[in-house]
């Protein structure tokens, strides 16, 4: 059985909506998404300060979003950077 999806590129998903729709996933797919995510971690390992400057990153910028200084990612954008 093959699973397919099919999405609307205009729609802006947060990190918590990609989780949820990665656990819908059959669990054969789920284990290869776990691979794919687990061998690009392991070829960019960063340290804890540079981590904790992109997590701070990351809320600056949901801070922006929210006062409607800054538009996010399509998902299509974001796809593309995969």
């Amino acid at each position: 059985m093959r699973a397919v999806l099919s999405v609307n590129t205009n729609i802006q998903l947060n990190f918590n909506q990609i989780a949820n729709l990665a656990k819908q996933l059959p669990k054969k797919q789920k284990a290869k998404l776990v691979t794919i995510l687990a061998k690009e971690t392991d070829e960019e390992e960063i340290t804890k300060a540079e981590l904790v400057a992109q997590i701070k990153e990351g809320l600056e910028e949901v801070k922006l979003y929210k006062e409607g200084k800054k538009q996010l990612r399509t998902l299509k954008e974001f796809l593309a950077d995969v």
